[in-house]
């Protein structure tokens, strides 16, 4: 039991020293008029399922840093064509959230300051 305890303790303070804090959301003070609009697109459309500024899991994942990860929690590249595709169609549990343009450009502007 006793080495048990001591190898999950190792694994744990391993996963520790691994973790990188995320870089911080731009403050809303500095959000332009796009960025804005954006989180309007947001609140209404998106935060019903996603934390824009955690990582933790509502009923999607949390969105903060999304754009300045390498990879999305798919494992995709988080481009603005990617991020597009998944909002407008949709994949696995997320549903496709229609968008006019203006909507989506001023969302993904928003999702850039998260």
């Amino acid at each position: 039991m006793r080495t048990f305890i001591f190898v999950v303790s190792i694994a744990a303070l391993a996963g520790l020293a691994g973790c990188r804090p995320l870089p911080p959301s731009k403050p809303s003070s500095q959000w332009t008029e796009q960025e804005k609009r954006g989180a309007a697109v947001f609140q209404l459309s998106c935060a019903r399922c996603h934390y824009a500024t955690t990582t933790g899991s509502l009923h999607g994942p949390g969105l903060q840093a999304l754009t300045k990860l390498p990879t999305m929690p798919s494992g995709a590249p988080p481009t603005d064509e990617r991020l597009t595709a998944v909002i407008l169609h949709g994949r696995n549990m997320m549903p496709a959230t229609p968008l006019a343009d203006e909507q989506l450009q001023a969302l993904l502007a928003y999702l850039h300051t998260l």
